[in-house]
């Protein structure tokens, strides 16, 4: 606002200084002082109603002018609204943060989705496995969205497991599994979508049972917690596996 403001007088050879993080009378009175020795306006978006009170008693005493930014439209959403604002200073750095981790989470599990590149295992908050149709990457992506690292491995007989994955404590780790004939019927109907023959090897009820039991021969060797997605939605094999999450952090949630 105050560069917009600028604009208006050709800029106006305005020098601006930002000062953030101004929580204390000490500060704020430095503040004040640096203002005054260069006669500035102050521009300012406390919230605290005492700070407030105190900035503008010291500019008024050095003769400075003080532009409230922020009091006005927080009080006409209090009036629209009727509610009262929560008078916490630094909440809206609080929701970029929440919303750049958010993103931070969704790139991560874009880039390490299905073992692109295991070594994004070591750095992540929890890496899912299982075989192919185990809803692994939708998982990984609501995990993600509660700002979560996640990453995932498909596990297949013929593939060696990664060493990043064997180097991993157990509770990093969640294995998933299902019913081998509710993943035959999901099996059929992709090769469907892809338009291709249903007695394809990868959906045939032998093999499918073959990496059903080769998954959790290396789930028991890892001592990884273990979920079965059998009919379940995404959010209910999310929450769960936000339960083992926040228990093994000691969130208490």
């Amino acid at each position: 606002m105050a560069r917009a403001a600028a604009s208006q007088f050709d800029g106006g050879e305005l020098d601006i200084r930002r000062v953030p993080y101004v929580t204390d009378a000490e500060h704020l009175e430095e503040v004040i002082n640096e203002a005054a020795q260069e006669q500035g306006i102050i521009a300012f978006t406390l919230v605290l109603p005492e700070l407030k009170k105190q900035l503008l008693e010291l500019a008024a005493d050095r003769g400075l002018a003080a532009v409230d930014l922020l009091g006005p439209m927080m009080d006409a959403i209090a009036r629209a609204t009727g509610v009262q604002p929560r008078l916490e200073p630094g909440l809206i750095r609080r929701l970029d943060e929440d919303y750049f981790r958010k993103m931070e989470a969704i790139d991560f599990a874009v880039k390490y989705d299905n073992g692109k590149d295991t070594r994004g295992l070591c750095h992540a908050d929890l890496v899912l496995i299982g075989v192919s149709r185990t809803s692994k990457t939708p998982v990984c992506m609501y995990l993600a969205h509660k700002r979560l690292r996640a990453a995932n491995l498909a596990l297949v007989p013929e593939v060696p497991l990664p060493e990043e994955l064997l180097s991993l404590p157990p509770e990093k780790i969640i294995g998933l599994t299902i019913d081998a004939e509710k993943l035959y019927q999901i099996r059929q109907e992709r090769l469907k979508t892809l338009g291709l023959p249903g007695q394809a090897d990868y959906a045939t009820r032998s093999r499918i049972e073959q990496e059903l039991a080769y998954a959790s021969k290396v789930m028991d060797q890892l001592g990884c917690p273990v979920i079965d997605v059998t009919n379940k939605a995404v959010e209910e094999t999310a929450g769960k596996i936000l339960q083992i999450y926040y228990r093994r952090e000691g969130y208490g949630k």
